[in-house]
């Protein structure tokens, strides 16, 4: 990707976190530090969310939770997007908790709409396809 170059002081220590964040992942130090700063952006823009890693990478959960935003997004979705009915739907959730996900989700809906098409793409047959050791004997 090409960006713009802007000089940044780092203290000593965010220097030395990130050289070993970027040690320990194998990845280069532009691109952990590009990675903590997009992070940083969603947080900030999305309060109630956190970025985690998961199996496929980091995804966005409700803080506190674990759900993934794009679960309750696919819910929301298939409830003709009513509030009350998701509300129902995730009962133990917080009204706020669900407003997160829905926030975060209007401000990147392409990240979370991969997200759901990936998963609604899980079949029985592709199931048994990419993890064998899964369906019965």
């Amino acid at each position: 990707m090409a960006g713009i170059q802007k000089s940044l002081r780092l203290p000593p220590e965010t220097l030395r976190e990130i050289e070993q964040m970027a040690k320990d992942s194998g990845r280069d130090f532009s691109g952990i530090t590009l990675d903590l700063l997009s992070e940083a952006i969603k947080t900030r823009r999305c309060p109630g969310i956190v970025l985690a890693e998961g199996v496929n990478g980091r995804r966005a959960r409700v803080a506190g939770t674990g759900i993934e935003v794009w679960e309750i997004l696919a819910n929301y979705q298939s409830l003709n997007q009513d509030f009350n009915r998701l509300k129902k739907a995730f009962h133990w959730l917080t009204p706020d908790h669900l407003r997160a996900a829905l926030g975060y989700y209007a401000a990147y809906p392409e990240e979370i709409d991969e997200l759901i098409d990936r998963n609604r793409d899980w079949t029985s047959q592709t199931i048994k396809k990419r993890h064998p050791r899964m369906t019965p004997l």
